[in-house]
């Protein structure tokens, strides 16, 4: 019996195809659970802090915006928790990372010089 081109291209196919018919058996359900707990955690972390950074942006603006001339514009720390809970989604948030968010902006943009905030009490 000869192969031809034909047969033997036919036949690759076909192991190939054995191949990852046998790989889909073997590592049936690993695409929906994470790789490595460690790195879903981590991912999450990284989240929670952007978002309690995001919201600590928007109420350091919002109250910058609302303080009339000459005033302190009033930044809280349960703005920020409230804003992180509404706007992001999350149930739990901890004072302590909301004002440590807060001093981490507060000191970034400056604002010592306008804003007053109870993040450090």
């Amino acid at each position: 019996m000869r192969w031809g081109v034909d047969g033997v291209l036919g036949a690759l196919v076909v192991v190939v195809g054995v191949g990852l018919v046998a790989a889909g058996v073997l590592w049936r359900g690993r695409a929906v659970r994470p790789f490595a707990a460690s790195r879903a955690r981590a991912a999450e972390h990284r989240a929670y802090t952007r978002a309690l950074l995001r919201a600590a942006d928007q109420v350091i603006a919002a109250a910058r915006r609302s303080a009339g001339d000459g005033e302190p514009a009033v930044v809280t720390v349960d703005a920020v928790e409230r804003l992180v809970r509404e706007r992001y989604g999350y149930a739990e948030v901890e004072r302590r990372h909301a004002a440590a968010a807060l001093r981490r902006r507060y000191e970034r943009g400056r604002c010592a010089v306008d804003c007053v905030t109870d993040a450090y009490g």
